[in-house]
């Protein structure tokens, strides 16, 4: 982690297991799975979708990724700061961790969603001043997402929420 607090100037995470650590965890990862469902129940297939899809996948990222960092012992204070809402740098920070999730593919969404507030804000003149959606339509960006809120919930144990169960069909064997 010492070269990833060095590249992103950051202090060194000081990686203490907590109870409280753990409770804030499952608590993050109830919102991504909440906010995943929503994104899946609304499926917006369409490109013309695709800010909206980008800044509902950030979100839903950005609190799976955060509630694994929270779950191995990261400050939420030290996420807050350090972290804030750069799925690029949380996915570098999980996987130097343990995480295990090298998809080159999420790799690549993960830096186009950073910062994911850039989705969801309209202070700029959206037609001038658009964010590159790498190639990615909400299509694409949703079972990436999905394979993301997964992993969380395979690595941390944490139960899924009441109505938020993987579908038959969805279970990895």
């Amino acid at each position: 982690m010492a070269a990833l607090h060095q590249h992103y100037e950051d202090e060194p995470a000081k990686i203490e297991r907590t109870k409280d650590g753990r409770s804030i965890s499952r608590f993050r990862y109830h919102n991504a799975e909440r906010w995943m469902t929503t994104l899946e129940a609304h499926l917006l297939i369409e490109p013309r979708h695709a800010k909206e899809a980008m800044h509902q996948a950030g979100f839903v990222t950005q609190q799976a990724l955060c509630a694994y960092l929270l779950d191995v012992g990261f400050a939420d204070a030290w996420n807050a700061s350090h972290i804030k809402q750069d799925i690029a740098k949380a996915l570098a920070y999980a996987n130097a961790c343990g995480f295990g999730h090298d998809c080159p593919n999420m790799a690549r969404l993960a830096g186009v969603l950073s910062p994911y507030w850039k989705w969801g804000y309209h202070y700029h003149d959206w037609e001038e001043d658009r964010p590159r959606t790498g190639g990615f339509i909400p299509a694409t960006i949703t079972p990436l997402v999905r394979d993301l809120v997964d992993r969380v919930h395979d690595v941390t144990g944490h139960p899924r929420p009441k109505g938020c169960q993987r579908r038959p069909q969805e279970a990895r064997s």
